[in-house]
């Protein structure tokens, strides 16, 4: 059985990696005791995200917007706040899938539940679909990457980026907002 650390570890390394995967720059603090265990660059955007381990439960990924330390007397939690963090992104081992929640949607909120399948009451309204949530899907419609069909001369289409290519650059410098 895992340990907390062994999971927050293996967390955090899957996210980096699918993020890289996806062409994001990812960056780990120096020092422990921000809230955030990973920056990503997202564009010309630096995100601070926490990062955790979500286990499935039935038909649904259970994202913890909160974390856990042991106190003098019992066991505190401190839920999340927007002005900490922009984003959590949760690893699931049993899908071996990556998932990202803005801070936004997680605000007030002890967990979220990411939907596998349709829920057996069929209850449609205020359902987290876990697609919509897909860790390297969502960073790149945040990014709002523009992909233009160009036409070659026998007609058919394929993917040419922007229009004229490099027309759209990177800034160079981008600095962490807070």
């Amino acid at each position: 059985m895992l340990t907390t650390d062994q999971k927050g570890a293996i967390a955090e390394t899957a996210v980096a990696h699918a993020a890289i995967k996806a062409g994001f720059g990812v960056w780990r603090p120096v020092a422990e005791g921000e809230r955030y265990d990973l920056i990503l660059r997202v564009g010309p955007q630096l995100l601070r995200v926490q990062v955790k381990w979500a286990p499935l439960h039935g038909d649904t990924v259970v994202v913890r917007c909160y974390s856990s330390r042991r106190g003098r007397d019992r066991l505190i939690r401190r839920r999340y706040e927007a002005r900490e963090i922009d984003a959590i992104a949760v690893y699931c081992q049993e899908l071996d899938r990556c998932f990202y929640v803005a801070a936004a949607i997680c605000a007030g909120r002890a967990e979220i539940r990411l939907r596998l399948s349709p829920a057996r009451n069929n209850q449609k309204s205020g359902v987290n679909w876990a697609r919509d949530f897909d860790l390297a899907a969502t960073l790149l419609a945040q990014r709002g990457a523009i992909a233009q069909l160009g036409e070659r001369v026998a007609g058919s289409h394929e993917v040419a980026g922007s229009s004229p290519a490099g027309s759209i650059e990177e800034p160079r410098e981008a600095g962490l907002f807070l």
